[in-house]
């Protein structure tokens, strides 16, 4: 039985990860993240932090219009965690259904 990543598990850390790996963009905005999943600030930034930790994301701040612009992309070891966490959830999955 695999051990998943725990840092991957979490339920906002999923979906963000998740997100970045499907978007067609290579930067993702704060706001934009925030929107999409309607967490806090501070919520965000926490999920956020965690996953820099990890090198699972790159977060980028510039500035937009004299205002501070922080933008996310996905990183390559980020893209193999979130494919690992899948295929073991997979593999988790067709074990269940045996």
């Amino acid at each position: 039985m695999a051990e998943l990543d725990k840092i991957v598990h979490e339920r906002a850390r999923l979906m963000i990860l998740t997100y970045l790996a499907a978007n067609a963009e290579d930067k993702i905005s704060f706001n934009q993240l925030q929107e999409k999943f309607d967490f806090t600030s501070g919520n965000l930034s926490i999920q956020l932090k965690k996953l820099k930790q990890a090198k699972y994301i790159l977060i980028e701040k510039t500035f937009k219009d004299n205002k501070p612009f922080t933008t996310v992309s996905l990183t390559l070891t980020g893209s193999e965690a979130l494919q690992k966490y899948i295929s073991e959830m997979e593999q988790l999955i067709g074990a269940l259904k045996q």
